[in-house]
């Protein structure tokens, strides 16, 4: 959400992969999860986790870039096992060949598996100084990946005969959401109960702002196919409600987020990044003729 954590975020992350290039490591599995991680998209989760921990008075900035290095680790594994052939069977994504398309299908399941255990060891190796705190960053990371309502959850509901759309969108995405907000607290020994809701109505936005793209975007803007939700016959509100209502849904989205930001030094500033990364998302512009198509 701020461009002055990037550089951060991404040295975080090559530490965090530069054991798997040690001797006697498979290359082509090493290559595969460089693929996955880097280049990178925005590196919103990371940037959110980052952001609620300055927030909160960071006095421990190893461990908060360790859990925002995890978080986005898990992200990404969660993108490579979504363009499997048994799920999306995308053959791009963030504007370069999927690692299922350039390593193929095994090379990209176990791409995958390995960046979870990398995210989890990258916050392990970053808590030395506040070992007391590990236990629950690792119990929230686990929660935003995991059963009753993690990533892994989000995506079995799509084999499931019948679907709850919000419960859905809430595994799907927004669960990695509150574990970011809430990793980033945790990070700096902070409480959690004033962040979640701010995970929860950003996750939920995203969620939306993707059904929108899925429908109103191009392969050159996405850097994804586009059409998805359509051919797999997914749940979204893009296809549901209809552009206009999905973003008029996607604006008070944003705006319940901006209120979700619980007073601190750096409320303002973060209130304001929301609404930047919403106009990333759904430029002002491409809302105002979504919602305008339905009268």
């Amino acid at each position: 959400m701020s461009m002055a954590a990037r550089p951060y975020i991404e040295r975080a992350l090559a530490e965090a992969l530069a054991n798997t290039t040690a001797a006697g490591h498979p290359p082509r599995l090493a290559a595969a999860v460089r693929h996955a991680v880097f280049p990178g998209g925005a590196r919103i989760r990371p940037q959110l986790c980052l952001a609620v921990a300055h927030a909160c008075d960071i006095d421990d900035p190893e461990l908060a870039l360790g859990a925002a290095a995890a978080v986005e680790l898990l992200h990404c594994a969660s993108l490579v096992h979504d363009d499997l052939p048994c799920f999306d069977a995308a053959l791009t994504r963030r504007g370069q060949p999927s690692v299922q398309c350039a390593f193929g299908e095994r090379l990209a399941v176990l791409a995958g598996d390995a960046l979870i255990v990398l995210a989890f060891e990258a916050v392990a190796k970053a808590a030395g100084r506040s070992p007391h705190r590990l236990a629950p960053l690792v119990a929230t990371l686990a929660g935003g990946v995991g059963l009753p309502s993690g990533i892994a959850a989000g995506q079995a509901w799509e084999c499931e005969p019948t679907i709850d759309l919000a419960r859905y969108h809430r595994a799907k995405t927004g669960a990695l959401f509150i574990a970011s907000a809430r990793a980033g607290a945790q990070a700096a020994g902070a409480d959690t109960s004033g962040w979640e809701q701010l995970g929860a109505r950003l996750g939920d936005a995203y969620q939306a702002a993707d059904d929108i793209r899925d429908v109103a975007g191009t392969l050159q803007w996405l850097g994804k196919p586009v059409g998805r939700d359509k051919a797999l016959d997914r749940p979204s509100l893009a296809r549901e409600f209809g552009l206009a209502a999905a973003t008029r849904h996607f604006e008070r989205l944003i705006d319940e987020a901006e209120g979700a930001v619980p007073e601190c030094a750096g409320s303002a500033s973060l209130r304001a990044l929301v609404r930047a990364e919403a106009n990333r998302l759904i430029p002002r512009q491409l809302a105002e003729e979504l919602v305008a198509s339905a009268t």
